[in-house]
């Protein structure tokens, strides 16, 4: 149960790095941040693997190229369920996925540590 907690931290973290590094990106609140983070964790663990399978075949095409795209979309749709928590332009749709995802893994390894 600590492992959820500490994961919805390191993701609501890893948002406001990313609304302070990625233009495009704007979150309101820490608890914003906080519903943000439970919403990419849904978005993540439901609606990312259906998008990701039906996907394959371009982003085979495209040597996963089109990863990028699913990541984004997926980030996307999450701003649109989350209060508080706004993207966009193409640079935040492309770029926010990639720094949120190097914040995360990092804060991840730190709390997996630390805990």
């Amino acid at each position: 149960m600590m492992g959820y907690f500490f994961t919805i931290l390191a993701t609501a973290l890893s948002l406001l790095i990313v609304d302070i590094i990625v233009p495009g990106v704007n979150i309101a609140n820490f608890p914003s941040a906080l519903i943000a983070g439970v919403i990419i964790g849904l978005v993540n663990a439901f609606i990312r693997p259906i998008l990701t399978a039906l996907s394959f075949p371009i982003t085979f095409l495209t040597l996963g190229i089109f990863s990028f795209v699913v990541n984004g979309f997926c980030l996307w749709l999450a701003s649109i369920l989350a209060p508080g928590f706004e993207m966009n332009g193409l640079v935040a749709f492309i770029l926010a996925p990639i720094v949120l995802s190097f914040a995360s893994t990092f804060l991840n390894n730190y709390f997996a540590k630390e805990a």
